[in-house]
């Protein structure tokens, strides 16, 4: 049952004989399981139809098994957490985070203090059936964390293959969902696209790097990139990873991607779509930028280079002129 059709009988859409029945006439246990069916979206958008439907559309259950369908490693994050407020984290994380100036931007928001510990919701589907589901906590205050370029790696072994899968695991048919979260402030983010915006081919591994990245920031922003790398040879895979890479393609330092993440948890989510299709077109910009800043980069390097020849050989000209007429 979609979104139009709530809309649709609420508050009047059933007429028999000229009595007018309303939606909110049915049952409540009723009512709670047809909210059930609903997605997040049309379930928030119901709750603002009528004080009664808000109350329904509100049950932390609903919102709790809307999550668990979503995110199945949302079952392990009280331990870290203590207390999740399901409704918070799927308005926080289900969007995709708006576009925000970059950090040396003058009209860049207030930074906003750096987590000193980070957990991460990890989700893998292969062929719509979950493979990987964890909850990677991550000690951001530390030195080490700080200092060395952004990484969480979310496999406890080397390596592994779909249990339930009849064939080798494909990139094309992968889907991550990698959900950051702040337990000191309750803030959520989501930090991949469902589907990969990029499959790239390591030809001297045999490797194939499916990439789930999501862009933050403008032009000259940085790139959450969280990347499932699969063997082909063996068919299974090596490594579910995210890090930060900024505008020229180097990784980002810890201290840095904390604040990128931090700035992009307080700021907007996008709404109106589920944004897959954005993702892609976003980090298709980013990466046409990165090519383009490396190309003016060789030519301004190149330049340099032929004025110096020009230098030195105008020096050894003179040189020699000056050894000709002596």
């Amino acid at each position: 049952m979609g979104i139009g059709a709530m809309e649709a009988s609420s508050p009047a859409a059933f007429d028999d004989g000229g009595t007018s029945t309303t939606i909110e006439d049915l049952p409540a246990d009723v009512l709670a399981l047809v909210l059930r069916r609903l997605d997040g979206a049309s379930l928030a958008a119901v709750g603002c139809a009528s004080s009664g439907l808000h109350g329904l559309a509100t049950d932390p259950d609903t919102w709790r098994a809307l999550c668990l369908a979503m995110w199945p490693s949302v079952l392990d994050l009280l331990p870290c957490l203590g207390r999740v407020d399901h409704r918070a984290l799927f308005a926080d994380a289900f969007p995709f985070p708006c576009s925000s100036p970059s950090p040396s931007s003058p009209t860049s928001p207030p930074q906003q203090p750096l987590p000193a510990r980070l957990v991460s919701a990890v989700d893998l589907r292969h062929a719509g059936v979950s493979i990987l589901s964890r909850v990677v906590e991550t000690d951001a205050a530390s030195d080490w964390f700080l200092g060395a370029p952004f990484r969480v790696d979310a496999l406890v072994q080397e390596g592994f293959t779909s249990p339930t899968a009849a064939s080798a695991i494909s990139p094309a048919d992968v889907e991550l969902s990698w959900v950051l979260l702040d337990p000191a402030t309750g803030r959520a983010l989501n930090a991949s696209s469902r589907r990969a915006v990029a499959v790239d081919r390591k030809w001297l591994t045999g490797d194939t790097v499916a990439r789930f990245a999501v862009v933050l920031g403008g032009e000259g922003g940085v790139a959450l990139d969280a990347a499932v790398t699969c063997d082909q040879r063996y068919g299974h895979i090596r490594e579910v990873s995210l890090r930060v890479e900024d505008a020229d393609g180097a990784g980002v330092s810890g201290r840095d991607g904390l604040a990128a993440v931090a700035a992009a948890m307080a700021a907007p989510r996008r709404r109106g779509c589920r944004g897959d299709g954005v993702a892609r077109e976003r980090y298709e910009d980013f990466v046409r930028g990165k090519r383009t800043r490396k190309e003016w980069k060789a030519r301004r390097e190149g330049f340099l280079e032929l004025c110096c020849s020009g230098v030195g050989a105008a020096a050894f000209l003179g040189f020699l002129v000056m050894l000709t007429f002596r």
